[in-house]
């Protein structure tokens, strides 16, 4: 089994000339999403992790159960206004203008080892913006994971400082 077979090609979806990588074909396989968390359990290195953060919306699902299988436990980082308690923000520029990512400010606890994730990484912005929060915190990254690299788009250049897993890479 290939995990590239998993992923659907959806042309000018969000918008036209834009070809998307959906992931959602991989969700819905018990083998392909069970093959992609022992992937990202094995590249760990049997590294202690004390929290995963996981990025809105789609970094959840994995980061979840990350979480559960590392004895961890799982931090939400969301789009402003989705938290109900204090946070810290950070804003990061797009192709099209600028987006903002919000963490409890109580999530991290100074030294926390961090693994991050999310599921696809393109320009880097949001990734480089959760990077940024989980430092002002003082977590201590360990990895960032992605399900899929969008190698052409130069995004790993924006967290080139920390160990990164992109299972896929386009």
């Amino acid at each position: 089994m290939k995990l590239e077979n998993y992923i659907r090609d959806v042309e000018d979806f969000p918008k036209k000339g834009i070809l998307y990588k959906d992931i959602t074909p991989l969700l819905k396989s018990h083998e392909a999403s069970s093959m992609a968390l022992d992937l990202f359990i094995e590249k760990l290195k049997n590294q202690k992790i004390d929290k995963v953060v996981g990025i809105e919306s789609r970094g959840f699902m994995f980061g979840i159960l990350l979480a559960q299988k590392l004895n961890a436990g799982f931090v939400p980082i969301r789009k402003p206004g989705k938290l109900p308690a204090e946070t810290l923000q950070s804003t990061y520029d797009l192709e099209y203008g600028k987006d903002t990512i919000e963490i409890h400010k109580d999530a991290i606890q100074p030294g926390e080892k961090i693994l991050l994730h999310d599921d696809v990484l393109a320009t880097g912005g949001t990734a480089a913006a959760a990077c940024k929060l989980i430092e002002e915190l003082d977590g201590e990254i360990i990895q960032i994971n992605f399900l899929l690299e969008i190698a052409s788009l130069n995004g790993a250049k924006k967290i080139d400082k920390y160990p990164k897993v992109s299972l896929l890479n386009y």
